[in-house]
């Protein structure tokens, strides 16, 4: 389970970032590209993310 919570967390986190990027426009071709919107979904959806890649790391740990 934990290692499973590493992995979404990481795809979340690089999902996120694209959208971020997106957001910002730096990366085009897509509806996104450029809309503020997708900046702050992004950074929300990185940061669940950092939290789940988070627990799921300190948890294989302990």
């Amino acid at each position: 389970m934990r290692t499973a919570l590493a992995v979404v967390g990481g795809v979340l986190v690089l999902v996120g970032g694209l959208w971020v990027l997106q957001g910002l426009g730096y990366v085009g071709g897509s509806f996104m590209s450029g809309a503020r919107q997708w900046f702050w979904i992004g950074l929300g959806v990185a940061a669940v993310g950092v939290l789940l890649a988070v627990l799921g790391v300190k948890g294989r740990k302990g």
